[in-house]
């Protein structure tokens, strides 16, 4: 069992044999895995989740199945991108605060790299075939990623019919129904909560408390202290552009902008989305909708969170100063968030009652998930789709003649290659590149 305790704002852990929890991890190691993670992040936040789950919990053990899932529970519960808190938070389990804000930089900076080039390459020429070719194969390999994710995070949320109800009862509820997130997350919480009193059978293993948590030593004074500075970190650079230039200049205005999406913007990348989708393009005019669409394409098919699409945004409207103040005002309230909450969530989960609304809420998100896996699918193989209105239901319908039978190839052979023989996932992505270039070759 691995123990930890709190000193000050730091967390020592101390090994012991036969540990349940996986083996400890060093700050220089975990470095590269979130390097790693960081630079194998495509497809959106289904397959981000998915790479993640396969590199802390399959291959390297760091996390078991149980800490994975409450880590992500509490991330989809933020506003903002819950694929970098989901790092960060990850980060912070195994080496703190320091270890949490190097895992949450690694996953964001080789993306924000790559969407700044593509948003200057787009600007000057439009968009790169060749590029578009190379991230055509890994479109399609990351739905092989995604799939695999689904089923193991399914495995272990899932071991009781009624969490596969719940999980189902999610699935249709934001698929087909259209039901607002946090409706679905307070749903299933109290569903879960209910349940816990009530009937407790009828939970199973779900219903139990973890045993692998951090003890209920948290440090109040530290955890204020860390909050505090995490608030200046991202406040005063606000405060200093506004004082600075001026409301309608479009540096202050982008930072209150972008400051404000990070707050409001619940129910994952996708809210955040249609929110942006709607402000930047008809409220502030920085771009115009078929821009927003080019910038949408680049962020599913590039590395990194699919909000990096706000660096696109900010680039267009106030070039790369533009780029950076989106960046920095999407991501630095995601580390408050993550910093804040992390350790008292922690704690919490040594009530049972919450445990279960927590775990409850784990199956609703497993529901979430397939429904991201649907959407990232159907427009990987199909290019686009409508939807068909049948009483409350909205059932997507899409052009079974368009079916894209190379970008379906690839994905089979890189979900064979991954999930039967358990190849390594760089050497599979990289072919599944080459062979998107060799299909835009061949028109």
């Amino acid at each position: 069992m691995r123990h930890v305790t709190w000193r000050g704002d730091s967390r020592v852990m101390t090994e012991h044999p036969a540990t349940d929890t996986g083996p400890a991890a060093g700050q220089r190691e975990a470095a590269h895995a979130f390097a790693r993670i960081g630079l194998l992040s495509f497809g959106g936040p289904a397959a981000q989740i998915g790479v993640m789950h396969r590199i802390l919990v399959e291959e390297k053990k760091w996390l078991t199945e149980s800490q994975f899932l409450h880590a992500l529970n509490f991330c989809m519960l933020l506003p903002g991108p819950e694929a970098m808190q989901l790092a960060t938070y990850a980060g912070w389990l195994l080496n703190g605060v320091r270890g949490g804000l190097i895992a949450g930089l690694l996953f964001i900076l080789p993306g924000l790299v790559m969407m700044l080039a593509l948003a200057a390459v787009f600007v000057s020429h439009g968009e790169v075939p060749a590029v578009a070719g190379l991230l055509y194969g890994l479109k399609a390999a990351v739905l092989a990623v995604v799939a695999g994710a689904l089923v193991n995070v399914s495995k272990k949320a899932l071991q009781s019919r009624t969490m596969v109800s719940v999980a189902a009862a999610a699935f249709i509820a934001i698929a087909l129904l259209k039901a607002p997130f946090p409706l679905i997350v307070i749903g299933a919480g109290l569903t879960g909560i209910a349940l816990a009193r009530l009937a407790p059978d009828m939970l199973g293993a779900e219903g139990d408390a973890d045993a692998d948590v951090l003890p209920a030593r948290t440090s109040h004074g530290a955890a204020l202290r860390t909050t505090a500075i995490w608030i200046a970190v991202w406040l005063a650079p606000l405060a200093v552009l506004v004082a600075a230039f001026g409301r309608g200049h479009v540096y202050a205005d982008a930072a209150l902008f972008f400051s404000k999406t990070a707050v409001v913007t619940f129910g994952g990348a996708y809210a955040v989305l249609a929110y942006v989708g709607q402000q930047a393009v008809e409220l502030h005019g920085w771009l115009t909708p078929d821009e927003m669409l080019a910038g949408l394409g680049l962020a599913e098919t590039t590395l990194g969170p699919l909000v990096l699409v706000l660096v696109f945004v900010g680039y267009l409207a106030g070039g790369l100063t533009g780029g950076l103040i989106a960046a920095f005002f999407t991501f630095a309230p995601c580390f408050l968030w993550i910093f804040a909450g992390a350790p008292f969530v922690e704690r919490l989960r040594h009530v049972r009652w919450l445990a279960a609304g927590l775990s409850t809420i784990t199956a609703a998100i497993v529901g979430v998930i397939a429904n991201l896996a649907l959407w990232f699918g159907l427009h990987v193989l199909f290019g686009d789709y409508r939807e068909t209105a049948i009483g409350p239901f909205y059932l997507p319908q899409p052009d079974v003649a368009g079916l894209d039978l190379a970008a379906l190839a690839i994905a089979l052979g890189a979900g064979v290659a991954l999930i039967r023989f358990r190849a390594n996932m760089m050497a599979v992505l990289a072919v599944a590149a080459l062979a998107g270039l060799a299909v835009q070759a061949a028109g």
